[in-house]
């Protein structure tokens, strides 16, 4: 349970990674990814990478520039374009369902305008799923210069798309709906140099 934890990433650049494990039954028709990072990079960085072992960016959140995020879904991608951070935590919800193709994205409990996003594609659920890394290999393939360093928490993955009632409950910290990804109660791995250390915010 890393409630009021989080993973600090000392380095930069950096080899380091968290691997975690979750329990997916079947593939994925329908999803939500949410975390919380805190970080004074510029450069491009992963923030959570979900690699099958026929596509890599299986789902990919990826910040490339500071007023932008990527979200991926079978290696396609869609852009939004936010704020460029005060220096404070910044907490990503970002869902997709098949049926539509629509991709959701939510920054500080507040929602983008929706994009369209790989309709009628299945995510695959023999994942590596990686934090601080992006894969460009399953499970490995790494640029150093693409790792994230500073810290993450709140990391949740659902099998669903979360209500909007519910994707303001995360960036509260409310009480949520069973995750395949739950912070409260994650199965993961330490590579290299991570430490989990008490949450430093109120």
């Amino acid at each position: 349970d890393l409630y009021r934890k989080v993973f600090v990433f000392r380095k930069d650049p950096s080899d380091a990674y968290v691997v975690l494990r979750a329990k997916l039954e079947q593939p994925l028709q329908n999803f939500t990814v949410c975390l919380r990072s805190y970080t004074e990079l510029i450069r491009p960085y992963s923030l959570f990478s979900y690699a099958t072992k026929a596509q890599d960016n299986e789902i990919l959140l990826f910040k490339p520039k500071p007023a932008e995020y990527r979200f991926y879904v079978g290696g396609k991608f869609v852009t939004f374009r936010v704020p460029e951070g005060r220096g404070g935590w910044e907490h990503v919800c970002a869902s997709w369902e098949s049926a539509t193709g629509i991709a959701e994205f939510w920054l500080n409990g507040k929602p983008w305008p929706r994009k369209g996003l790989q309709r009628g594609y299945t995510v695959g659920a023999e994942a590596a799923i990686l934090l601080g890394q992006e894969q460009d290999a399953f499970g490995g393939s790494f640029d150093v210069y693409n790792s994230f360093s500073g810290e993450l928490a709140d990391v949740y993955l659902w099998d669903v798309g979360l209500s909007p009632n519910k994707m303001r409950a995360a960036y509260q910290s409310l009480r949520l709906p069973p995750a395949i990804l739950a912070w409260n109660s994650l199965s993961y791995e330490v590579k290299g140099d991570v430490v989990v250390k008490p949450w430093l915010q109120e």
